[in-house]
């Protein structure tokens, strides 16, 4: 090796060790200036992002399930168990939604030093019925799906943001100024879903899943569903049979899917429909508010829900 491939290896290896020592020392920054932060725990997206807007640079939020699953049936990882034991505020949904963060987690922390945040609680809850056929019995429930109405979504986000200054109430007037800013664009949502919904000449929209209970509720329509608020249930011919013939009563040729589920159902009721009656049938989404996806977020599915009910309600 001569002299100039020797001063070429040496600064090499000082390049590399120098950026090695950077990269540790920005990691270590990183977390140093991670454990001033407020942790918060979400079990799912809506409430994770009402989180975040509320909490911005003062917060770290985790978000349990990903994005886009399916929230009843989820099972913890011993890590997501470990980060809620190490977080500051515990946000869930309740209302029966995410039963298993009750069972499997909150039994079994220490949440002395943590404030629990049940969202859900104190809602207006709307009761709904589940029949078991082998039994022939009824069992009360509750529908979980609060998120999907901005007006209860705002309540929801309203106990998160009281959850965050009492734990920090040094950064008061940072999660204040946030959490009006997020209160006015559910309010705005709210008073475009009343406004223009107000003129429709339809009453009844079709899903593949009966998670619209709330919005049904708040503006006035009614849902039909293929299956009920349990997105894993298996509907029977009979289900599609009947919902075939309210739609052609109703004449109302359009099904409404939300895009993190199967579309087998719509497809079906489309084609049943468009057989007996030679009509074309529409499929538009519905979001859920699952997870971002198609490119928006929360609000812009909000927004999209909007749009596709006016052209089904014919406002």
């Amino acid at each position: 090796m001569n002299k100039r491939q020797k001063i070429f290896v040496t600064a090499a290896i000082i390049i590399v060790l120098a950026s090695v020592v950077a990269t540790a020392s920005y990691s270590n920054l990183q977390e140093e200036m991670e454990v001033d932060k407020l942790k918060i725990v979400a079990t799912f997206y809506p409430l994770a992002f009402f989180a975040q807007q509320i909490g911005g640079e003062e917060v770290t939020v985790k978000q349990l399930i990903p994005d886009n699953t399916e929230v009843h049936n989820w099972q913890p990882a011993f890590a997501d168990i470990l980060a809620v034991d190490e977080a500051d505020v515990i946000v869930y949904n309740g209302a029966s939604l995410d039963h298993w963060f009750e069972d499997d987690i909150l039994s079994i922390i220490d949440s002395s030093d943590k404030i629990i945040v049940e969202t859900a609680e104190g809602l207006e809850l709307l009761e709904t019925e589940t029949e078991h056929a082998d039994e022939h019995e009824h069992e009360e429930l509750y529908d979980p799906h609060t998120w999907i109405s901005p007006f209860l979504a705002k309540q929801q986000a309203q106990k998160i943001y009281e959850a965050l200054i009492q734990k920090d109430p040094t950064h008061m007037d940072y999660y204040t100024e946030r959490w009006q800013t997020l209160q006015e664009r559910f309010e705005e949502l709210d008073n475009n879903y009343l406004s223009e919904l107000s003129t429709k000449k339809k009453e009844k929209i079709f899903v593949t899943h009966s998670a619209f209970g709330y919005l049904a509720d708040r503006y006035s329509f009614k849902q039909y569903g293929v299956i009920g608020i349990s997105a894993d249930e298996q509907p029977s011919a009979s289900v599609y049979a009947n919902l075939v013939q309210i739609m052609i009563k109703h004449e109302t040729y359009m099904v409404y899917v939300d895009p993190v589920y199967p579309q087998e159902s719509a497809q079906t009721l489309k084609n049943d429909l468009e057989t007996l009656t030679d009509q074309n049938v529409q499929i538009l989404k519905l979001y859920i508010m699952l997870g971002s996806i198609d490119g928006v977020d929360y609000f812009g599915q909000q927004e999209k829900n909007l749009e596709n009910l006016k052209i089904g309600l014919e406002a």
